[in-house]
């Protein structure tokens, strides 16, 4: 099961004779259904006894979605300026040209056009917000244009936003007036240019990115220490009986060797652990590396400073000879009771703190998982109407996160054998500081190496930002009512702190109104990432988003894309479940929804629309099978055979998931096989629905066969793979076989396995609960 590209323009066509006029035209989609009276008239059964017999082929699909978007916007290019209409579907292949407003791919609006009034938002039931990938690739990867700080035009002196296109200028440019607070602020001399033409832009508006792009990068004055890399290695009594070290220390010597060639300036360092901390001075001046003991780890002091982070070029040698004996240590200290997560962790981040650094830390664990001061189980769990001591991570794991976040310090665990921990879970700490679990079942099999060498990979591939701190500014009748996301939360939701950033880290921003808005300024969106680079660059990203706003509750309406909510809901209801039951936030979700459908019907609708007629917004039409796969996800709808550790990971990868990879995730891609010749054109895929019934056997490797479907299969495969975050299993699953049922969750037109309703039932009860609000 992989993930669909995805598009934006998507009109399902009207059925001949079943679909009726509406005052919006195009923009609303009807489709009929077949409606079954029982002895009464059919107006007072439409809430009580009313039939639905849907017709599966007429129901609103994804696919078609996607494969109408794509053919509006595949390979075109979709212009960025300010008050700019819906972009194309985050999933598109799309040019994007910044003529003043940030891409889709770095700020999304979950409407791009807002309600002027709290009022008229209240009346739509859908939220307000965006989401923020503060440091997401551009197109093609193309780097943002780039100034330095003291060049750039100065910001405003009130509220700190940085300079932007959506800055007004007054009195021939001496003045700036600032829409994020509703102030002017004077212009430094050094920075002054007069103004030109009725719109009073800067004479060298086109010289400056500041004032002509929606996205931007500074480069500040100030610069911090390099980021180092920091290997911890589990060598504690069942790491060594493991019998995996020997591989995985040629996979970290190969990575390394490879790292030295494109850069031997990184500072690496290296310790191994068991119920002891083991540092080792890499000073190129010894002959040899020296093993300094750490027995006293509660109140962890380090020997020695110098050495513990060196140069790769200059330590690679000694890292060799270390990482050659450690799979012949012999521990003195058996660890079977268990060695806790924290302890390498704090003894990483000691080794940051003590030379001011900031860095990765990856953790190599075998022995058995414990974490310090949790002692929750999932006894009862199912029943349970407080899961926050399920999903909340222990007091000790936060006091710790908050210390990696404040030192820049982002943590990534690899479990190289995976066993039952109990009540324990050791990602907490990883993903609250920007890091990642992964799990292996044994690190001896063929295919947990080559996912193991791809993973390993991928973190030192990615370009990360450290000691990132994220500030959002919105127009002055507006606020930020609340951030989700993968990260702690501080005292206000505008401003957020994060140990590491990458290209896909993407939070939801809500916001909320604070007066009504003026239609003729419309409303800005800005966000402002202050990160350190690897080389200790301080840099300042600034993206920018201009949006309209109406009085019209159609013009919002019509401005929501599916799969923006899908994310924006995810997130949110995600971050919920640590304070409130799983079976409240799957009504209040449903409730949200079939609200919003019958203000839809009531208010942006002709009156000549029939009962049984489903009337959606032309971009809400995927929302339905959207929503119903969130709601019946294993976080939400958790079933027996579903762990607690696989719903918790499974919540903190979608929290940091960008638009693209949550819509394909609670929607994945179904290619049918035989592949086209031309392995280069996707297939089309399939919708997730019982007709389709491929079939599972265990973690399985494909066979290199020299025939045109083997090198076709294997191709997109690989190309699929590359595009995900992590290494993922691949599992031939036959029909009938008894691991059937792990396929069957993945299609989400069906009834989930374990409980969930199937798309069609769903559809129905929104429906037909609509309409009963409206009488």
């Amino acid at each position: 099961m992989w993930n669909p590209l995805l598009d934006t323009h998507t009109l399902i066509p009207r059925l001949s004779g079943l679909s009726q006029q509406t005052q919006e035209g195009p923009q609303t989609s009807l489709f009929p259904m077949r409606l079954q009276r029982t002895g009464t008239s059919l107006h007072s059964l439409l809430a009580l006894s009313l039939v639905m017999v849907w017709i599966p082929e007429l129901l609103p699909s994804v696919v078609k979605v996607i494969a109408d978007d794509s053919a509006e916007w595949e390979g075109k290019v979709f212009v960025s300026e300010a008050f700019s209409r819906l972009p194309p579907l985050a999933t598109t292949s799309c040019i994007v040209e910044d003529r003043g407003n940030a891409s889709p791919l770095a700020i999304r609006s979950a409407s791009y056009c807002m309600p002027c009034d709290a009022q008229t938002a209240l009346l739509s039931r859908l939220p307000l917000g965006a989401l923020v990938t503060p440091l997401a690739k551009q197109n093609n990867g193309e780097p943002l244009p780039v100034c330095t700080e003291p060049e750039c035009v100065s910001n405003c002196g009130c509220c700190g936003a940085s300079m932007c296109p959506a800055m007004g200028w007054q009195d021939c440019g001496q003045r700036f007036y600032c829409p994020f607070c509703g102030k002017l602020s004077e212009v430094p001399w050094q920075h002054y240019q007069p103004t030109k033409g009725v719109e009073g832009a800067r004479l060298d508006k086109d010289n400056r990115p500041e004032l002509s792009m929606g996205s931007y990068e500074k480069v500040n004055s100030q610069k911090g220490e390099p980021a180092a890399l920091l290997l911890a290695i589990d060598v504690s009594a069942s790491a060594v009986r493991g019998g995996h070290l020997e591989f995985a220390t040629q996979q970290i010597l190969t990575l390394l060797t490879s790292l030295k060639m494109e850069d031997g300036d990184v500072r690496v360092g290296l310790m191994t652990y068991d119920s002891r901390i083991h540092l080792y001075d890499l000073s190129p001046a010894l002959s040899r590396p020296h093993m300094l003991v750490i027995t006293e780890t509660e109140d962890l002091q380090l020997p020695v400073r110098e050495g513990l982070l060196v140069p790769l070029k200059d330590c690679i040698d000694s890292i060799d000879s270390v990482l050659q004996l450690v799979p012949q240590f012999s521990p003195e200290c058996d660890s079977s009771s268990g060695v806790p997560i924290e302890l390498p962790v704090k003894a990483g981040l000691a080794v940051l703190q003590a030379l001011s650094c900031p860095g990765k830390l990856l953790i190599f664990h075998t022995a058995p998982l414990t974490e310090m001061g949790l002692t929750h189980s999932s006894s009862g769990f199912f029943g349970s109407n407080k899961p926050k001591s399920i999903f909340q991570p222990s007091d000790p794991a936060i006091s710790l996160a908050k210390e990696c976040v404040s030192q820049g310090c982002g943590v990534s665990l690899f479990v190289l054998s995976q066993q039952d921990v109990g009540g324990a879970w050791p990602g907490h700490i990883p993903y609250l500081t920007g890091g990642a679990l992964y799990t292996y079942s044994h690190l001896q099999g063929e295919l947990d190496r080559e996912r193991f060498s791809t993973d390993l990979n991928k973190i030192l591939e990615t370009d990360t930002g450290y000691k990132a701190e994220l500030r959002i500014f919105v127009s002055k009748d507006m606020r930020v009512s609340g951030c989700y996301g993968l990260f702690l939360p501080g005292p206000s939701p505008s401003q957020v702190t994060m140990a590491t950033v990458d290209w896909r880290t993407t939070l939801a921003v809500e916001l909320a109104h604070s007066r009504a808005l003026d239609e003729t300024r419309g409303v800005a969106i800005q966000t402002v990432l202050s990160y350190s680079t690897r080389t200790g660059d301080r840099r300042t990203r600034v993206h920018t988003l201009t949006l309209r706003c109406s009085r019209h509750l159609q013009d919002t309406f019509r401005q929501y894309q599916a799969q923006t909510l899908l994310t924006f809901y995810s997130k949110k209801i995600y971050c919920t479940v640590l304070e409130r039951p799983l079976q409240e936030l799957r009504e209040e979700l449903q409730t949200e929804v079939t609200e919003a459908l019958a203000s839809y019907r009531r208010h942006c609708c002709s009156a000549s629309v029939s009962a049984g007629q489903l009337v959606l917004p032309q971009y809400l039409r995927a929302l339905p099978v959207y929503i119903n796969s969130l709601r019946k996800s294993e976080v939400l709808l958790p079933g027996l055979r579903s762990s607690i550790h696989q719903r918790l990971q499974q919540r903190c990868q979608v929290l940091g998931m960008d638009t693209c990879s949550t819509s394909t995730h609670f929607y994945p891609l179904l290619l049918p096989l035989p592949l086209a010749a031309d392995h280069s054109v996707s297939p089309p895929p399939r919708r997730l629905c019982a007709a389709a019934r491929p079939a599972w056997s265990p973690d399985t490797k494909l066979p290199v066969l020299d025939n045109p479907l083997s090198i076709r299969v294997r191709s997109l495969i690989s190309t699929l793979n590359s595009q995900a975050p992590c290494a993922r299993k691949l599992w031939v699953v036959k029909q009938g076989d008894t691991c059937e049922e792990a396929l069957q969750r993945h299609l989400v037109e069906n009834k989930s396995p374990n409980g969930g309703a199937s798309y069609a039932d769903f559809l129905y009860h929104l429906h037909v609960n609509s309409v009963r609000l409206l009488q």
